[in-house]
């Protein structure tokens, strides 16, 4: 059994008379410790897949498995439990509380965690060793997204969830944060979940899903990931 499974996923939303099929009987396999990229174009269906793993969105029909855990069928209690001790988020807005520092903002996450990492370990791991104690709206759009990507590693997840996470970086930064987070998946068995519409990224995963219309039109396996830094784009 493969660390998530989704298997005929239809998700749907009601626009009045019209009837939009998000997720049209999306199936695919994920094994644990591998970096994934979910690929395609805006409106492929890539945040909703990343929703539903995470527990934030449900779908229809079909299911949802992580970890042999058939999540769709938890209720809310349970569901609530799955997100804080197992899940990361990587947003593509940062969700940082203002007026807590950077420090604080990571520190936040990992008293819901039972097996959190050190927060300034973190958030030195990110580049942002001197920037601690600023608040905010005292630190750039890049650094505050590589304060959201400190907060979800140090919950210490089994599957981090990441929504376009260098979006907001300069390329030598956006460089760093991939990085660490390849490094991440091989050192610890992370499950990391990258989606993206850069195809130039798609060297770095083990794994590549491709996208298009709410269903996976292609699935591909790499044996011999290429490192972040040899990676050009």
């Amino acid at each position: 059994m493969s660390f998530i499974e989704l298997e005929q996923v239809y998700k749907r939303y009601k626009m009045g008379e019209v009837t939009i099929n998000a997720l049209d009987g999306t199936t695919f396999s994920v094994e644990q410790g591998e970096l994934c990229i979910i690929l395609g174009p805006s409106g492929a269906g890539k945040t909703t897949v990343l929703n539903i793993l995470g527990g934030i969105d449900a779908c229809n029909d079909g299911k949802v498995r992580i970890n042999g855990s058939l999540i769709n069928g938890l209720d809310k209690k349970r569901l609530a439990k799955y997100r804080r001790q197992s899940v990361g988020f990587v947003f593509q807005f940062y969700n940082l509380v203002a007026n807590l520092t950077a420090l604080e903002n990571v520190e936040l996450a990992t008293q819901i965690s039972e097996k959190p990492l050190d927060p300034i370990v973190m958030l030195r791991n990110v580049g942002l060793g001197d920037r601690m104690n600023n608040f905010p709206s005292q630190l750039s759009g890049g650094e505050q997204q590589r304060v959201s990507i400190a907060r979800a590693l140090a919950k210490n997840p089994s599957l981090l969830l990441c929504d376009e996470p260098t979006g907001a970086l300069d390329y030598k930064t956006g460089k760093q944060i991939l990085s660490l987070l390849q490094q991440t998946s091989i050192e610890t068995g992370m499950t990391v979940i990258i989606v993206t519409h850069n195809t130039a990224l798609t060297p770095m995963a083990d794994r590549v899903i491709t996208m298009r219309n709410g269903r996976v039109s292609r699935i591909a396996v790499n044996d011999t990931p290429l490192n972040v830094e040899d990676l050009e784009w």
